[in-house]
């Protein structure tokens, strides 16, 4: 019984050539959409690069598990989908963290500085982004919600991709999904009408 077991627990063994050789072929042509993804998920560049970093580096790591011919991208982004969820959890397990060398200086700056008004870096950036209201809509869903949007509307995955990234029944992402167009469309209702566009 134990040797038919492990006949069937085997993986993939893989020489350094072919590790290399499938990481380049399979995974490196996904990682403008893994960006994407994590950017979306994080809305953070820096938290968004090193969640790709970390993605690709537990896939190669781990490619002995990946099956040549199977779907690399849904692969890839389950990795990164519970990489997110990892950090998440870790982070917010964590207690906040103040720099008081960084308060400490910006106070100084402030106190000797004899400027009458202060620039609002916050409105500049945001004066650059008016008219992306679809993207601060899709922002502004709960992680799950705009998860299933992403992968199913922006990334093409079928239902049963998702299903299989998420670690969740059809019969979830289906209504999850439903529920999150909905929840788009009512964030983006105001937008559609001074475009001209009835409801």
């Amino acid at each position: 019984m134990l040797v038919a077991m492990s006949e069937t627990l085997t993986t993939n063994e893989y020489t350094d050539d072919l590790r290399y050789e499938v990481f380049n072929r399979e995974f490196m042509p996904h990682i403008d959409s893994m960006y994407n993804f994590a950017f979306r998920l994080t809305m953070d560049e820096d938290d968004a690069n090193d969640l790709v970093q970390d993605t690709y580096l537990k896939a190669f790591r781990f490619i002995s598990s990946f099956e040549q011919g199977t779907n690399a991208k849904a692969w890839l982004f389950r990795i990164l989908k519970n990489s997110f969820i990892n950090d998440y959890r870790k982070k917010s397990k964590e207690p906040s963290k103040v720099d008081y060398q960084e308060v400490e200086t910006t106070y100084n700056s402030e106190e000797a500085s004899d400027t009458t008004y202060t620039v609002d870096l916050r409105a500049d950036a945001v004066q650059e982004l008016i008219g992306d209201e679809v993207a601060n809509a899709l922002n502004a869903l709960p992680v799950d919600f705009r998860t299933v949007i992403i992968l199913c509307d922006i990334e093409g995955f079928t239902y049963e991709e998702m299903a299989k990234i998420l670690d969740i029944p059809i019969g979830t992402v289906r209504s999850r999904l439903h529920r999150a167009r909905n929840l788009l469309k009512e964030k983006l209702k105001s937008y559609a009408a001074s475009m001209g566009y009835d409801s």
